[in-house]
């Protein structure tokens, strides 16, 4: 490119813009993406329930979960199931 500038520079700031556009155009029209997996405070907020309460259902195997790395994640889908489960 002319000053500089690669294609994947120009690419990313492209990519950047059009992202920003898209969040924009959502919140307008009251609608957000979510996301499916939930950290354990995330679902904590979730199911109503604290942090460490999450963690001790993880620990006795009531909520799979999805391991990335070191990091945990509960599915979304996986907590809509349990709420189903315990449902009386």
């Amino acid at each position: 490119m002319h000053d500089g500038l690669s294609f994947d520079a120009v690419m990313d700031a492209l990519a950047d813009r059009v992202a920003v556009k898209v969040r924009h155009e959502l919140a307008q029209n009251g609608t957000s993406v979510k996301p499916r997996l939930l950290t354990a405070e995330q679902a904590g907020v979730y199911l109503g329930r604290t942090k460490e309460a999450v963690e001790h259902m993880i620990a006795a195997g009531k909520l799979p979960v999805v391991r990335a790395d070191r990091r945990i994640f509960l599915d979304v889908r996986d907590l809509d199931c349990w709420i189903d489960a315990n449902k009386s």
